[in-house]
C-alpha cells in the first residue's frame, strides 16, 4: 500500500531537484567544458562553481531534512493508541469449550445425595399464618458466608426483649458483639499460649457477656461490611488472624498488647473500625450508656438453660463443647421433662428464647422447612434423657446452630415452634415469601436435638430456686 505522505515528499524531491540542480544559475556548455567566461581566470572560475555546488547541495539536504520531518510529524498526528477490552475468541470459545466438553463427558460430577425423611405427603405446619402466637421480632437476616449464627440469633432475642420490656422496636449490630468476642478470643489465646480455641464459634451467652464489657450499638452504626459487600464473609479475615496467631505461637511472642493490636488491625481492614459513641435524638452516648440508657436491657438478667445427664441435674454446670471456649459453668441444668415443660410455660407466657443445638440431621428438610425425628431414627415414645445424651456423647449431636424462637402452634396434641433462622436453608423458597428465613420446629426434634436455650431470668424464677 503507497502511502500518501510518501508521494508527496517525492514530488516535491524531483521539483527540488529541477530548480537547483537543472536550473541552477550557471549552464553548461559543451563547447567550453570549464563553461568559463572569456577573460576569465580559470582557477577562480572553478572555485566559483565548487562554491555554488556546495550551495545547491547544502540547500537540497535542508529541504530533503524538511521533508523527511514532515513525513514524520504527519504520522504521529494520525496514528493513536488506545487500550482495548481483551474479549473471549475462538481459542476461548471454541478450543478450550472443547478441550472442557471432553473433559466433562470423561469425568462428569457425581450427583451429591444426602440420606433424608421424605414429607413429600405429610400434614406439616409449615405456614407462618397458622401461628397465631407470634412475638414481634425483627425481620430475618443472613449471617452470610460466617459462623456467627450465635450472635444473629441472641441478637434478634435481645431485640425482641427490649420490645417486651420498653416497648421499642430497635435493629442492632451483630457484627459489634462479633468484634469484641475476637478480640477477648485473642486475649485468651495469648493468655493460654495457643491453647484456647480461636476460631468464629461461640454460645448465646458470650453476647450477653460482650454487652455488658463493651455495650451494644445500632446496625446502622456498624454493619461490618465494607467494600460494598451485602452478605457478611469473615473467610479471608480469619485466616489472616489464625496465620497470625500461629506465627506468634511459633516465635513464643506472647505480648498480649501486641497481638490484639494487630487482630484489631486485621479486624479493622475486613469489617471497619467500631464507634466509640453513636448519637440518639442528638445526643452523643457510648456503647455501654446505649445499652443502658436506650435499650435498657440488664446481660445478668439472662439465664442458660440446659439439658444433659454427664453432669448432675438442679447445678449450674459447664456445657462441654469448643464454642463455649471461656468455659463457662453457668448452665442451669436439668432432667429432659423438666427442660421441655420450662419450654412450655415460657413461650406460653409471651417469652421468645434464644436457643441451640444440632441441624444436621436426616429428619432436618431445607425443601419443607420442617424439622421432625423421623421414626426410623427413633419412636417419639423413646426419646429421653439417655437417648439425648447418646447423640450427645457420640458426636450426632452438637452446638452446631443457634436459632431465634418466636412463636408456637399446638398441632394433635403437640407443639411445633416457630423459628426465626439467619442460616442458608432456611432461604430456599422464594424471597418474597413469608417463611423465607423461618424452620418449623417439632415438639420432638427439639426434645431430641436442641441442647440449650437463653430466656429472661423472671420466666423461669421458680426453676431457679431448686438451684443450690
Amino acid at each position: 500500500m503507497t502511502c500518501p505522505a510518501l508521494v508527496l515528499v517525492t514530488t516535491l524531491l524531483s521539483l527540488i531537484y529541477h530548480i537547483v540542480v537543472c536550473r541552477a544559475g550557471i549552464r553548461f556548455n559543451f563547447s567550453n567544458p570549464e563553461n568559463t567566461i572569456a577573460g576569465e581566470n580559470p582557477y577562480l572560475h572553478k572555485q566559483k562553481i565548487n562554491s555554488q555546488t556546495m550551495k545547491r547541495k547544502v540547500t537540497f539536504i535542508g529541504l530533503f531534512a524538511l521533508c523527511a520531518l514532515s513525513v514524520n510529524l504527519f504520522g504521529q498526528n494520525k496514528d493513536k493508541a488506545v487500550f482495548r477490552e481483551s474479549k473471549p475468541g475462538f481459542y476461548q470459545n471454541s478450543i478450550l469449550k472443547d478441550d472442557r466438553h471432553v473433559k466433562d463427558e470423561m469425568m462428569p460430577e457425581k450427583v451429591r445425595k444426602t440420606f433424608a425423611v421424605d414429607l413429600a405427603t405429610a400434614s406439616l405446619p409449615n405456614k407462618i399464618d397458622l401461628y397465631k402466637n407470634i412475638q414481634w421480632h425483627n425481620a430475618p437476616l443472613s449471617q452470610g458466608n460466617t459462623s456467627t449464627c450465635w450472635s444473629y440469633s441472641t441478637t434478634s432475642f435481645l431485640e425482641t426483649e427490649a420490645y417486651r420490656i420498653n416497648k421499642i422496636q430497635v435493629k442492632l449490630s451483630e457484627m459489634y458483639t462479633v468484634y469484641w468476642e475476637f478480640v477477648e478470643k485473642a486475649k485468651e489465646y495469648i493468655n493460654t499460649r495457643g491453647k484456647s480455641v480461636f476460631d468464629e464459634g461461640s454460645e448465646a451467652n458470650a453476647v450477653t457477656r460482650i454487652w455488658a464489657k463493651y455495650g451494644v450499638v445500632p446496625e446502622n452504626d456498624y454493619t461490618g461490611l465494607t467494600e460494598g459487600r451485602i452478605y457478611q464473609n469473615h473467610e479471608e479475615m480469619l485466616t489472616e488472624m489464625k496465620n497470625y496467631l500461629e506465627s506468634v505461637k511459633t516465635r513464643s511472642a506472647w505480648d498480649e498488647n501486641d497481638a490484639v493490636a494487630v487482630i484489631k488491625s486485621i479486624m479493622n481492614h475486613y469489617m471497619g473500625v467500631p464507634p466509640t459513641e453513636v448519637v440518639v435524638n442528638g445526643k452523643k452516648v457510648t456503647p455501654l450508656q446505649y445499652l443502658k440508657e436506650v435499650i435498657k436491657i440488664n446481660p445478668d438478667d439472662y439465664v442458660d438453660i440446659l439439658s444433659y445427664t454427664q453432669q448432675p441435674f438442679y447445678s449450674q454446670v459447664e456445657y462441654e463443647v469448643p464454642d463455649n471456649w471461656w468455659h463457662s459453668s453457668e448452665y442451669y441444668n436439668v432432667p429432659l421433662d423438666v427442660f421441655m415443660a420450662t419450654l412450655k410455660e415460657v413461650v406460653r407466657h409471651g417469652y421468645t428464647v434464644s436457643i441451640g443445638g444440632d441441624v444436621s440431621e436426616p429428619g432436618f428438610d431445607r425443601y419443607t422447612q420442617c424439622a421432625v425425628i423421623p421414626d426410623f431414627d427413633i419412636p417419639s415414645a423413646n426419646i429421653n434423657d439417655d437417648a439425648r445424651q447418646l447423640r450427645f456423647s457420640n458426636g450426632t449431636t452438637t452446638d452446631d446452630h443457634g436459632l431465634h424462637l418466636v412463636g408456637y402452634l399446638e398441632k394433635d396434641g403437640k407443639d411445633w415452634y416457630l423459628i426465626k433462622d439467619s442460616g442458608s436453608g432456611s432461604r430456599n423458597n422464594d424471597d418474597n415469601a413469608k417463611e423465607f428465613g423461618y424452620y418449623f420446629f417439632s415438639e420432638d426434634y427439639v426434645r431430641l436435638k436442641m441442647m440449650d436455650f437463653m430466656v429472661h431470668r423472671d420466666a423461669v424464677k421458680e426453676l431457679l430456686k431448686k438451684f443450690q
